[in-house]
């Protein structure tokens, strides 16, 4: 269909915005309906006298929004109701979005699907802090966090902080976590329709946000020591993304370490290239990792998050954002308007556990824990291949025949055991295939689980299919 135009003289915002919210109302109307295809981008330009760039951000936002398909040398068309329109019985949008993984957890599963810091005896340091916060703070916690305190701040500044690198207090945000972090940083210097470069396998829940706030996802190749700079060099020059999303230590899920002479690389690339950088260091600090951070080498660019999940407590959602220079305020309103504003009690508590060596001592009581379910990880698992690392807890298992990613996932959830596939961390569709899952172990509440967890992988591993009669 090429006679359709949009009324863009209403509303406000920018011309690409309305263009998308156009397209869509349009489709939701049956102006344009299924299988339509939508005015080639030069034509639409000329029609509206804009540029042909606010026709492709806005084109590609509604294709973010799973409105259109595009082919190269065809155009873009209007898909078909069913696959974008949810149904009472399914969602597959949200299905796509949520991944692989489940959301809520049957009861009498086995939680390898996690990787939350182990329960070490949190739960009495966090009631002496929180009782003293009450006593402290009565007005505080009753309210809205409305200024941040200065030891805020200072905590971060302490627990970001590592092999040399240190920054400066004035450009610390505190935030709900590292993903809050991560994506008021996207909302912040990327807009919608811009490019993000994420490795084939990462962390996808920033990925899948990135792409919910209307970012567009491009990959890069890594291998066994992480980003390979040639690729990003290439990607770059080709593609132009605005950010790269990068865990330089102890790789999510692949626990890969990128090597100083390729930090180097990447951030030479980066800045050359004007491409910010938000470097997820969160094993950082429990993995002992004695490389220099990216932010070493590209401070002007590079965002280091971390936080205290993993090593400390997930239930406290501390976090911390370390921007470049002059970046702190506006990290911190984007951090506001995407998550509603920080909790008092939670940052005053993040801070404290920070700043009376608490969260160190806990951190080493919940890498300790680790270490002791790793060895036994790897006596369980003798024979099998698969990357572990004595202080992170997961293990990137490499299946051996005939097993799927997929298929071995399932009959561990038959068998009573939640594991992650290779999909739940592939950043967007791709041909690669890996045969491996990731295991973490550090949920579970005690021994005699664990036992019983990996025992269960070890026979579906021996055994093949035989032991699964499940649909395949």
């Amino acid at each position: 269909m090429t006679t359709w135009l949009p009324d863009l003289s209403g509303g406000t915002g920018p011309l690409y915005l309305r263009l998308a919210d156009s397209i869509e109302s349009a489709i939701a109307s049956g102006t344009l309906p299924a299988g339509s295809k939508l005015p080639p981008q030069r034509n639409l330009a000329f029609d509206l006298k804009v540029t042909i760039g606010t026709i492709g951000r806005a084109y590609a936002l509604v294709h973010e929004r799973g409105l259109v398909s595009g082919e190269v040398g065809r155009g873009t068309y209007v898909l078909a109701h069913n696959e974008n329109t949810p149904t009472e019985k399914s969602d597959p949008a949200a299905a796509s979005l949520a991944g692989t993984r489940a959301i809520d957890a049957p009861p009498g599963k086995i939680r390898f699907d996690t990787t939350a810091a182990p329960e070490v005896g949190q739960g009495e340091v966090l009631g002496r802090i929180l009782g003293d916060i009450a006593r402290d703070h009565p007005l505080e916690i009753a309210s809205y966090s409305r200024s941040f305190p200065g030891h805020w701040m200072e905590a971060g500044q302490r627990w970001l902080s590592r092999n040399g690198w240190r920054p400066e207090v004035e450009d610390v945000v505190p935030t709900l976590g590292a993903h809050a972090a991560a994506i008021a940083i996207i909302a912040s210097v990327t807009s919608p329709g811009d490019k993000i470069v994420f490795e084939n396998l990462t962390y996808t829940q920033v990925s899948r946000s990135a792409r919910l706030l209307g970012r567009r996802t491009i990959l890069v190749n890594s291998d066994d020591d992480g980003m390979v700079p040639d690729d990003f060099e290439r990607v770059c020059a080709q593609q132009h993304p605005k950010l790269a999303f990068l865990m330089p230590t102890a790789h999510n899920p692949t626990l890969s370490v990128i090597p100083e002479d390729r930090r180097r690389a990447i951030a030479d690339i980066a800045r050359r290239h004007g491409v910010w950088l938000i470097e997820d260091d969160l094993y950082g600090a429990m993995s002992g990792d004695r490389n220099p951070l990216l932010a070493a080498f590209a401070p002007e660019r590079t965002f280091v998050v971390s936080g205290l999940s993993k090593s400390v407590s997930a239930g406290v959602r501390g976090g911390w954002a370390a921007c470049p220079a002059h970046y702190s305020q506006r990290i911190k309103v984007a951090h506001k308007m995407m998550t509603g504003g920080i909790s008092f009690a939670l940052a005053e508590t993040g801070a404290r556990l920070v700043l009376s060596g608490a969260a160190s001592e806990l951190r080493d009581r919940c890498t300790a824990e680790i270490a002791e379910r790793e060895r036994f990880a790897r006596e369980v698992l003798a024979g099998f291949d698969f990357r572990s690392h004595p202080s992170v807890p997961f293990i990137w298992l490499k299946l051996p025949e005939p097993w799927l990613s997929g298929t071995f996932k399932n009959a561990a959830y038959q068998e009573g055991v939640m594991i992650d596939d290779e999909d739940e961390f592939k950043a967007a569709r791709t041909e690669k295939v890996y045969h491996r899952v990731r295991v973490g172990y550090s949920s579970t509440p005690d021994r005699t689980e664990l036992t019983q967890g990996f025992t269960i992988l070890r026979r579906l591993l021996e055994n093949g299919f035989a032991s699964y009669d499940g649909d395949i």
